[in-house]
């Protein structure tokens, strides 16, 4: 009786295109938002403890985001997975994948329980020995960070699921309620404000892994409750199959790894830009939080996107298909024209945001005009990846970004800066996103070629 009534087209099958990506999209795009708010806010808190505070906690962000890359590119699988299985009406499918992909995220977490008890401290003391205090609150902060997050990897986890089946309201209700509840509580334990302890740096990964177990509860309460297409039992978690887990990663592991290179490439570039003083290495951090702004709502539509074009695939629809592509395509191009339009007219308002001083001023005001110039390449860029997600070849994606951040863009930035100096390095961003474009149209090229026209397109 169960698969008899589960067997009505999903939306994701039915409703008008622009419709889906709207509803779906925008709670994304909103929650992706305030994800970017928090970054900032984060670090002004942290910032007014101490210059060593701050980077104890900035020094973390390559462990944090392959642990965030690990949980999402495990979800990404996960998500391509469970929608074509229910585009193609096989619900055991998906339920295998879905329950597979909790198993997945708990040995996940597991894993990185092991980093913070045994990485931390060599991961610090690889860095920055020689500043102690540096050290010791890196290790405070990043051992709670991974030994506590579990939060973060249940939270994720549902949230995909919430994804894959259309429910993207309630994923934005669970990951703009663990943010809130993270702003909240970092000036609370960071300063010990009323009754809560003053616990500085350690402070923030406690207020962090807080919200993170917030977000977790509601994620995954909201996807027990309203989720009709999915369902997750304790006892099938626990009985992996290896031929589901194998599928999963084929998609998640390339995901995986495109979410990790940017570490390197941050780490790469901030060793170029050093050479020419720590303003330069300033000005490219604040760029990295003021591009969030726009590039993480369009990461939010795309969360929406690889779904419906998942299950429109594995329902053959093609032209719904090329009609979300489209329609993705325009929406994410507008949102980084208006970035690249922000970064033009008013690059000193922007970094003024930062408190900026006339020499981050006569440096950033040409690094944002001349590195927001990439903007409506990646927006397509970013657009046509979906689809190799959603037809299971992230691997193209993976390409992709290996070639553009590590390939191209350090290698050009140190050469143009041994030609021209630091004002030249910025130009290292557009021409690598042009080479982006060029090997994102072949690919591209390849799968209209050999899978999309072979769809059957049916009504």
């Amino acid at each position: 009786m169960e698969e008899t009534n589960r067997t009505q087209e999903n939306k994701m099958g039915v409703e008008p295109i622009n419709k889906l990506l709207v509803t779906m999209g925008v709670p994304l795009m909103l929650s992706m938002l305030v994800q970017a708010c928090y970054n900032i806010v984060d670090s002004v808190y942290v910032a007014q403890l101490s210059e060593d505070a701050l980077t104890a906690v900035s020094m973390a962000f390559p462990i944090q985001n392959v642990m965030i890359a690990v949980c999402s590119g495990t979800g990404v699988g996960m998500n391509a997975l469970l929608s074509r299985s229910l585009g193609e009406k096989d619900f055991r499918a998906a339920n295998r994948a879905a329950n597979n992909g909790v198993f997945l995220a708990i040995c996940s977490y597991a894993a990185f329980v092991l980093v913070g008890l045994l990485v931390a401290r060599p991961f610090y003391m690889s860095q920055i020995s020689y500043n102690m205090d540096i050290v010791n609150a890196g290790v405070q902060y990043m051992t709670i960070v991974c030994c506590c997050s579990f939060g973060m990897f249940t939270q994720m986890t549902f949230e995909r699921m919430m994804q894959g089946t259309g429910l993207t309201f309630y994923a934005m209700i669970t990951q703009m309620s663990g943010a809130i509840v993270n702003i909240i509580l970092d000036p609370m334990f960071i300063f010990g404000i009323g009754p809560f302890p003053r616990l500085e740096v350690a402070g923030a990964a406690v207020a962090t892994c807080i919200g993170q177990v917030v977000a977790g509860i509601m994620a995954l309460t909201m996807n027990q409750l309203l989720n009709k297409d999915v369902h997750v039992s304790l006892r099938e978690v626990f009985r992996p199959s290896g031929n589901v887990i194998k599928r999963i990663y084929y998609v998640g592991i390339p995901s995986t790894i495109m979410a990790s290179i940017g570490s390197v490439m941050y780490y790469g570039m901030n060793l170029i830009l050093t050479g020419y003083g720590s303003t330069a290495s300033a000005v490219f951090g604040v760029y990295y939080k003021l591009q969030s702004f726009f590039f993480m709502p369009v990461f939010g539509m795309n969360n929406a996107l690889v779904p419906l074009m998942a299950y429109n695939y594995g329902a053959q629809k093609r032209s719904r298909m090329m009609q979300a592509l489209k329609s993705g395509m325009i929406f994410a191009f507008i949102i980084m024209c208006i970035g690249t339009a922000a970064f033009e007219a008013i690059p000193q308002v922007l970094l003024g945001l930062f408190n900026a001083s006339e020499n981050m001023l006569e440096i950033g005001v040409p690094a944002l005009r001349t590195i927001s110039l990439n903007f409506p390449v990646a927006a397509i860029c970013i657009v046509l990846g979906t689809v190799f997600q959603a037809l299971g070849k992230a691997t193209y994606s993976a390409i992709i970004s290996l070639g553009r951040q590590l390939v191209v863009l350090l290698p050009v930035a140190y050469v143009l800066a041994k030609i021209g100096g630091l004002s030249l390095i910025w130009w290292s961003f557009p021409i690598a996103e042009v080479v982006s474009l060029v090997l994102t149209l072949y690919f591209f090229q390849r799968i209209y070629r050999n899978i999309i026209v072979h769809v059957e397109d049916r009504v």
